[in-house]
């Protein structure tokens, strides 16, 4: 009997025996920096002569792995190996798929540590972030097996004299997974796990600014007894690996979580019918956002504050569901924002293996340029109140947490996506118009609403649109079980991974009905 799911529990890193070994973590980590991993195919490991250099954001000249990169052929290999393993892993009882699945969470969690601390250097997560994203990974694989064991049940279905009904759902085939470098552990073993646990074959594509964590996944799944094939880890290039992955024939399901421009690209490449493909493809696209968090006149300035700095400057705001908007009642508009600037200008910020430092450096230099020249636009479309430019003194690529105000709702630091520590602040006449601006993007992921009144809190759930909101909260930090995730327009698919609804679209419905 498998207990309930119940979130694994974060790690209180107030008390100095779990700082002591989290330091401990991160010096082990730091002894096999630059340590080489190969492709995985089949089961066994595939060398390549080009190598991804996984590279510290904080300390650029700091190699964090190398990571055999995959070309066209590779890439057909590991899809070739899927398909053979999918014809025994799609006839494995449910039950045993899931067992193994959740001894993947074991040894997810006997590595806790290590695997976050691999997160620091690899992505300058925080330490607090770093953990919370490997929690949610063995969430999302302690999640997932449970509720294949509730898919395999019997399933209810009205019953009718002389025939004897049954509904199953089967799996699809060889799915493409192909994850971000934001939450580089829990969207990758969310998406991949999935996809296996509901009976199909993986090829595993990571994101090539964090492949070592990809790599240290597929070891543990590994040690949890896959078999050779189930999940096959081919990093490479967008187009030469990515693409060709989206368009073979042999494919018939993509899992993606990244940008709009790229799942809209993907979308379209799956579309298309391939010669050989007997079937239409199925994507499932969790993409961007531009997130707002409304707040009313009349509530709590100092929670509100709270809720707006940890949603837009968590982990340096690279996250799909980060506060990138703050949409204020005129009453409080000035009150609130000086809270968020005093709140802004105390956040430390540096290399993220110092536990004090709970603002790191941007992923990489593209990004780096990129957010900086939305810093330039914000000058010129509102007033810079906080931050405003790169940390002076520092080596990697960080970014001062910055605070633009009184920019319109049309500007382009309020509609588009920046991915960094960038948050637009506008002013509303109304709590109705502030929800009006909020929804007047073409993303829809997450947003929040801070008021007293009740008639204003259910105004916001009724009209706000997008797939997770929160009332009296920030809008970052769903947990597996607890707030399936998935945003309406651009924003995706709407897949809802971590709850009830994700395996079905990693399968299909079969029925069968006996004559008695």
């Amino acid at each position: 009997m498998v207990p309930d799911f119940k979130p694994e529990p974060l790690t209180d890193l107030t008390v100095e025996s779990n700082r002591t070994a989290m330091r401990h973590a991160i010096d082990r980590v730091r002894t096999r920096l630059g340590a080489r991993h190969d492709l995985r195919i089949g089961g066994e490991a595939v060398a390549t002569p080009d190598r991804i250099l996984s590279i510290n954001p904080c300390e650029p000249s700091q190699v964090v792995g190398e990571v055999a990169k995959g070309r066209e052929a590779h890439a057909e290999r590991a899809l070739l190996a899927a398909l053979e393993a999918f014809r025994s892993w799609s006839r494995t009882a449910p039950e045993d798929r899931a067992r193994i699945i959740l001894r993947g969470a074991a040894m997810l969690r006997r590595r806790k540590l290590e695997l976050a601390a691999v997160e620091v250097f690899e992505v300058s997560k925080s330490w607090a972030e770093a953990d919370a994203d490997v929690a949610e990974a063995i969430d999302f694989l302690e999640f997932y097996g449970r509720e294949m064991l509730r898919y395999a049940d019997r399933q209810p279905l009205t019953r009718i004299p002389g025939e004897d009904n049954e509904l199953y759902y089967i799996p699809l085939g060889v799915c493409a997974v192909i994850p971000p470098w934001n939450f580089p552990l829990a969207i990758l073993a969310g998406m991949t796990s999935a996809a296996i646990v509901a009976g199909n074959t993986v090829v595993l594509k990571p994101a090539s600014t964090s492949p070592v964590i990809g790599a240290l996944f597929c070891e543990a799944m590994e040690d949890a007894g896959l078999p050779a094939g189930v999940l096959n880890f081919c990093p490479g290039g967008g187009v030469e690996v990515g693409e060709f992955l989206v368009k073979h024939p042999q494919t018939r399901l993509i899992a993606f979580t990244g940008s709009k421009e790229v799942g809209l690209r993907i979308h379209e490449l799956a579309a298309r019918h391939a010669p050989g493909q007997r079937w239409i493809k199925r994507t499932i696209l969790e993409m961007g956002g531009k997130d707002a968090i409304v707040v009313d006149a009349g509530v709590n300035v100092e929670e509100a504050a709270d809720g707006v700095v940890a949603s837009a400057f968590g982990f340096q705001g690279q996250k799909c569901s980060a506060c990138s908007r703050l949409i204020a009642h005129e009453d409080i508009y000035r009150p609130l924002l000086d809270a968020i600037v005093a709140r802004t200008d105390a956040l430390q910020q540096g290399p993220v293996v110092m536990p004090q430092n709970t603002v790191g450096a941007v992923i990489d230099a593209s990004a780096f340029k990129k957010i900086l020249e939305y810093v330039e636009i914000g000058k010129t479309e509102g007033r810079l109140v906080a931050g405003g430019g790169r940390l002076e003194g520092a080596d990697g690529y960080f970014v001062r947490p910055t605070v633009v105000a009184d920019v319109d709702p049309r500007a382009r630091l309020s509609q588009e996506e920046i991915f960094g520590p960038v948050l637009a602040c506008t002013k509303a006449r109304t709590f109705e118009e502030a929800v009006d601006i909020a929804n007047d993007t073409e993303f829809g992921l997450t947003g929040a609403a801070y008021s007293r009144s009740r008639a204003r809190l259910e105004h916001a759930r009724r009209e706000l649109h997008v797939g997770n909101l929160y009332l009296n909260r920030k809008c970052t930090g769903a947990l597996v079980g607890v707030h399936p995730f998935g945003g309406f327009n651009l924003s995706g698919t709407d897949s809802k991974a971590g709850g009830r609804d994700y395996l079905a679209l990693f399968t299909q419905a079969k029925v069968v009905s006996e004559r008695l």
